[in-house]
């Protein structure tokens, strides 16, 4: 198998900055994806520095480690980077009084053989899209959330709640933060999606999977096509998405690195 990896962002029809970042090591098999809040610029300041750290340090442990490591070493990396990360965020908004408040979500993805690694905080979201089928891997860390588990409102009610964005776990809020992990397994033809709530607020999964549909086998151009209709419907946040297509190779016994674009 060999993955081919695409993103996009924009800022949306009512934002005057960008506070979603996105960073992605081919090499390392790593994406991950930052929506970041609170203040003057600061939420973009939480975003950025939490995909640099993962980026620099995640990025750099999963390329000289052998592909073959067990995936708890691995898991045990992501919570590492992750603290350092989380602790980084949560000084610089306590050093300064710009930044105070400030803290961000995080899906991440890292490809490991034939599995995918999913952590993620707060309301940052993955999907897969496997046979047509369009599914959540990520459940989100959110006060409605809690609410639609707790059985006092409908995932249907839940669309046109005013509590949208209030999570319940973030980066940077507090001096521990906890991320959540599950493995995947991967096959060729799926398709990965991590998106910031930008894309998922405006866009239910069932236009979601429409959009990806659309767009036959073009996974650039879907990603694209994410963006753009966010902003067709409405656009009233900040808009990421990263798409990784998993594609199959003829049988030579190579392995499924390198990635392509």
């Amino acid at each position: 198998m060999t993955l081919e990896f695409h993103s996009a962002t924009d800022r949306g029809r009512i934002r005057s900055n960008n506070e979603d970042s996105i960073a992605i090591v081919e090499a390392a098999g790593l994406m991950v994806l930052a929506d970041g809040m609170g203040g003057y610029n600061a939420g973009e300041v939480a975003s950025g520095m939490a995909t640099a750290f993962i980026e620099k340090d995640l990025g750099r442990w999963l390329q000289e480690t052998p592909p073959d490591t067990d995936d708890l070493e691995v898991r045990r990396a992501m919570d590492i980077c992750i603290d350092n990360a989380n602790r980084s965020i949560f000084e610089a908004s306590h050093a300064h009084a710009q930044y105070a408040g400030m803290g961000t979500t995080l899906v991440m993805g890292v490809f490991r053989g034939g599995r995918l690694l999913v952590g993620h905080i707060g309301d940052s979201r993955a999907y897969r899209w496997r046979d047509d089928r369009l599914q959540q891997l990520t459940r989100d860390h959110s006060l409605l959330q809690e609410q639609i588990d707790a059985g006092l409102i409908s995932p249907e009610q839940a669309a046109y709640s005013h509590q949208k964005n209030l999570v319940t776990r973030a980066m940077g809020v507090e001096d521990i933060v906890l991320l959540e992990i599950h493995s995947h397994a991967v096959h060729p033809g799926d398709w990965y999606l991590l998106c910031s709530d930008g894309l998922s607020d405006m866009l239910d999964d069932a236009r979601i999977a429409a959009v990806l549909r659309e767009q036959g086998s073009d996974v650039g151009k879907a990603a694209q096509a994410l963006v753009d209709a966010a902003n067709q419907a409405g656009g009233r946040d900040n808009i990421a998405v990263i798409l990784v297509a998993v594609h199959a190779v003829p049988s030579s016994g190579q392995p499924w690195w390198p990635f392509r674009r």
